[in-house]
């Protein structure tokens, strides 16, 4: 079988680790804290894979620029005292470690700054077996297609041989601006209602599904 693709590019939060809850969990506790009407369950899990300046400012819509800085301050201490207890989602290590063995590049397109990242990587160990990463304090945030595209460049990958696995519409999207395949996962912050509204080759529903899928490209 000639394989398809030579890169799988990996969205982080929702889609290899399980940290959706936290997240919204920590918008909506920042906001208590600024005497901020917190946004429900669904707006703040949609903006879960933007920049966190973008993210918080479209939660919040009533949020005014000078508060944004005191925002962000308290959503990383809500979420940064959690953070230790984020856990990968099933057989994402084994999912990861497949696709090294069998020679595709593997890297990280995240919302996250790259210090987070770099936390998460250290956690976890699995900083070794990613062969690059781009965060939205480096370029451009989602969906705008640079995290992508500066991937490809860095590897040396055609777009068309380049596959993005995502929980939400914002990777989705950016993976149709690049001119790259996408997987789209429902078991993130996103329903699969709103993922098929994209150009996907599959919508899976657990990591389990993903990992059969992925070991399926042969």
């Amino acid at each position: 079988m000639t394989r398809q693709f030579d890169l799988i590019v990996f969205d982080w939060d929702g889609t290899l680790m399980d940290s959706t809850a936290i997240i919204a969990s920590s918008i909506q506790l920042a906001c208590h804290d600024l005497d901020l009407p917190p946004p429900d369950d669904v707006r703040a899990r949609h903006v879960i894979g933007l920049g966190l300046s973008d993210a918080l400012m479209y939660a919040v819509p009533s949020i005014k620029s000078e508060q944004l800085p005191q925002m962000i301050e308290r959503y990383r201490y809500h979420y940064l005292t959690r953070d230790h207890a984020l856990v990968l989602f099933p057989e994402v290590r084994e999912m990861i470690a497949d696709l090294k063995k069998a020679g595709y590049f593997v890297t990280v397109a995240t919302g996250k700054n790259r210090a987070g990242l770099n936390r998460a990587l250290d956690q976890t160990g699995l900083k070794p077996l990613f062969d690059a990463s781009r965060c939205a304090d480096e370029t451009f945030s989602k969906p705008h297609p640079q995290m992508l595209l500066e991937l490809t460049d860095e590897l040396g990958v055609e777009p068309q041989r380049t596959l993005m696995v995502g929980d939400t519409t914002h990777d989705l999207q950016m993976a149709e601006n690049a001119a790259t395949h996408a997987v789209g996962v429902s078991y993130g912050a996103h329903p699969e209602m709103e993922l098929r509204k994209h150009r996907t080759m599959a919508v899976v529903e657990t990591s389990k599904a993903l990992r059969g899928w992925l070991n399926n490209l042969g």
